[in-house]
C-alpha cells in the first residue's frame, strides 16, 4: 500500500473549504487564477489551463515552513487549491469578460449588466449541473477526464516520489520540449488516456479540416459544415443521454478506457435516478434564470409574453445540450468547443427569429455555461484519482461536495472581479477576440444558404453519432475535430495512439496505468510550457 492510500484509509474526514485558513488561501488563489485569466485571454486570445499551476501553488505552500500551511501537505487540499486557481481563471476569462463583451462589441451598453447577470447565473448552473451528473453513467468517473488525471498525476509525485514520479517526470519533459518546438502536446497526453475509438475520429476530424483545401479545395473553417455536423451529433448524444438513464441499458465504459479505469469502483455514486433529478433541476433552474434574463434585458418590451416564455425554455434547451456536447468532448479528449457550440446556437436562434437583443444575451448565456461545466469536470477527475478512485463513496461525495464549494469560490471571485475591471479593460479596447466574433456574426444575420448548410450537414453527424452509440461518441469527437482543425494537433493525438496500441500489445494490458501516468506528464509538460509561455508573451 503506498502512502497516499494509507492517507486515504486513515483519514476518513475530509479537509474543509471553512477552515479559516484554507478558506483564505482559496480565496487568494481565485483572485491570483481571475487576473491571469483576463490578461491572458485579451492578449492572446486563450486561456491556459491553470489546474496545474494550481497544483504547484499547492505543492508549494505545504513546503513553507510556517505550521499554518503544514495543512498543505495532504494531497486533498492541494487539489481544493488546485480546483479553486482554475475555476477563477475560466470564470473570468471564459465565462465572464468574453461574454460581456458581446454587447459592448455590438455598442449595446444597456446589455452589458443584463448578460453579466445571465453570464453568472449560467456559470454557477452549470457547476451545480456537473456536481449532480458527475459520476452518473451519463458522465462516469471512470471515464478519461484527461486534464483531470495529469493534475492528480502531479500531486501523487509531490507527495510519493517513486516509479510514477519518474515516469510523470520524463512525460513532462517530452510535453514541454514538444510545446517549445509548435507542437500540441497535449493532443499526444490524451491519446495515452482517452479513448480510442473517440479520439481516433478526433483525429479524422483534424486532418479533414487542416488539409480540406488539399482534399476538397474548400477550407473547412470558412463554411459552416463544422457546425452543422456538431449540432447533429450533439443532439443525438443528449438523446443518447436521457435514453442512457431512462432505460438504464448499455455501458459508458469501454475496453479502450482501460488506463482511466483501472481500480475504480465498481459503481457510480450517482445512480440513473439522481442523475435524472439533476437533469430536472437543471432544466427549471435554466429556465428560471432565462425568465430573469428576458427581463432584465428588457426583452418583455420588444417580444409578447408568448415569446418570452419561447425564449426561455430555448435557452435552457440550449444551454443543456451545449453543456452535453462540451462536455462529452472534455470528457474523451480534453479539448471543449465552447465557442463553437455557442456558436452554433447562436445561428438557431437567430434562424427562429428572435430580436437582436434576445440573441445576444442568448449567446452569451450558452457560452458562459459550458466552460464551467467542462473545467469542474476535470477537477473532479483530479479528485477522484487523489481519493483512491471512488473505493469509499461516502469519502469521494464528502471530498467532491467540498470540491463544488472550492469551485463556487473561485467562480464567484472571479466574477466579482470581472465586475469591477471590465470597464478598465473594454475602455482600453481589449476584448477576447471571440467576443468580436460573436458580435460579427449577430450584426451580419442568417441567410437561408447557411441555415441550409448546417442542417444538411447536421444529418451526418447525427448517423456517425448514432453508429457509434453513447460510449464512444464518434460523432461528437469528429466535429470537435473539424473545428479545432488543427494537422500538427492530429499528428500528435495519431502518433500517440500508434505508440499506445503497440506497447499494450507488446506489454500487455498493466501497463496501461503507466501509459496513463506517462500521458498525464505529456500534458502536464505542455501545459506549463504553454502557461509561462502565454504569460512571457502577455508582458
Amino acid at each position: 500500500m503506498n502512502s497516499r492510500e494509507q492517507q486515504v484509509r486513515d483519514d476518513r474526514s475530509h479537509p474543509r473549504v471553512s477552515e479559516p485558513v484554507v478558506f483564505i488561501t482559496l480565496l487568494v488563489m481565485a483572485g491570483g487564477g481571475a487576473i491571469i485569466g483576463l490578461q491572458i485571454i485579451t492578449t492572446l486570445g486563450v486561456t491556459p489551463n491553470t489546474s496545474l499551476i494550481g497544483v504547484l501553488f499547492a505543492i508549494m505552500l505545504s513546503r513553507v515552513p510556517i505550521t499554518a500551511f503544514q495543512r498543505f501537505r495532504s494531497v486533498h487540499q492541494q487539489n481544493l487549491v488546485q480546483t479553486t486557481i482554475s475555476s477563477g481563471t475560466f470564470g473570468a476569462a471564459n465565462c465572464m469578460l468574453l461574454t460581456i463583451g458581446i454587447p459592448v462589441a455590438l455598442d449595446e451598453p444597456d446589455l452589458v449588466m443584463p448578460m453579466f447577470a445571465g453570464a453568472a447565473m449560467a456559470m454557477l448552473i452549470d457547476l451545480l449541473m456537473l456536481y449532480w451528473l458527475y459520476d452518473s453513467r451519463i458522465f462516469p468517473a471512470k471515464a478519461a477526464w484527461p486534464p483531470g488525471i495529469a493534475a492528480a498525476e502531479a500531486i501523487i509525485a509531490g507527495d510519493q516520489g517513486g516509479k510514477r514520479a519518474g515516469v510523470l517526470l520524463i512525460g513532462s519533459g517530452v510535453g514541454a520540449l514538444g510545446a517549445f518546438a509548435g507542437i500540441p502536446m497535449s493532443g499526444a497526453g490524451v491519446a495515452f488516456i482517452g479513448n480510442i475509438w473517440a479520439l481516433s475520429m478526433f483525429a479524422v476530424g483534424l486532418f479533414l479540416a487542416g488539409y480540406s483545401d488539399v482534399f476538397f479545395s474548400v477550407t473547412l473553417s470558412d463554411t459552416y459544415i463544422p457546425h452543422g455536423v456538431m449540432i447533429g451529433a450533439g443532439l443525438v448524444a443528449l438523446v443518447q443521454a436521457i435514453l442512457l438513464v431512462v432505460r438504464r441499458s448499455g455501458s459508458t465504459a469501454d475496453n479502450a478506457l482501460a488506463p482511466a479505469v483501472a481500480g475504480g469502483a465498481a459503481e457510480p455514486t450517482r445512480s440513473d435516478q439522481a442523475a435524472l433529478i439533476g437533469l430536472g433541476r437543471g432544466a427549471v433552474l435554466y429556465v428560471l434564470a432565462g425568465t430573469v434574463l428576458a427581463l432584465a434585458g428588457g426583452l418583455f418590451t420588444e417580444m409578447s409574453p408568448l415569446m418570452v416564455i419561447g425564449f426561455a425554455l430555448f435557452a435552457a434547451v440550449a444551454c443543456i445540450a451545449a453543456e452535453f456536447i462540451v462536455g462529452l468532448s472534455a470528457m474523451h479528449a480534453g479539448w471543449f468547443p465552447a465557442f463553437a457550440t455557442a456558436l452554433v446556437f447562436l445561428f438557431i436562434g437567430m434562424a427562429v427569429g428572435f430580436p437582436a437583443p434576445a440573441v445576444v444575451l442568448m449567446a452569451g448565456f450558452v457560452a458562459a455555461g459550458s466552460p464551467a461545466f467542462a473545467d469542474a469536470g476535470y477537477d473532479f477527475k483530479a479528485g477522484w484519482v487523489l481519493r483512491d478512485r471512488g473505493r469509499d463513496p461516502a469519502f469521494e461525495l464528502e471530498g467532491r461536495r467540498q470540491q463544488l464549494l472550492a469551485g463556487l469560490i473561485g467562480f464567484v471571485v472571479a466574477a466579482v472581479i470581472v465586475f469591477f475591471v471590465h470597464d478598465i479593460y473594454f475602455s482600453n479596447d481589449l476584448f477576447a477576440p471571440s467576443s468580436r466574433v460573436f458580435a460579427a456574426a449577430i450584426d451580419a444575420g442568417l441567410g437561408p444558404d447557411t441555415i441550409t448548410e448546417i442542417l444538411l450537414w447536421a444529418v451526418p453527424g447525427a448517423l456517425i453519432q448514432v453508429i457509434g452509440g453513447s460510449s464512444r461518441q464518434m460523432g461528437v469527437l469528429l466535429a470537435t475535430g473539424l473545428i479545432v482543425a488543427d494537422p500538427m494537433a492530429a499528428y500528435a493525438v495519431a502518433g500517440g495512439l500508434i505508440v499506445r496500441i503497440v506497447v499494450l500489445r507488446v506489454k500487455g494490458a498493466e501497463s496501461a496505468n503507466m501509459l496513463a501516468v506517462f500521458g498525464g506528464g505529456i500534458i502536464a509538460g505542455d501545459a506549463v510550457y504553454s502557461f509561462a509561455d502565454s504569460l512571457v508573451k502577455a508582458r
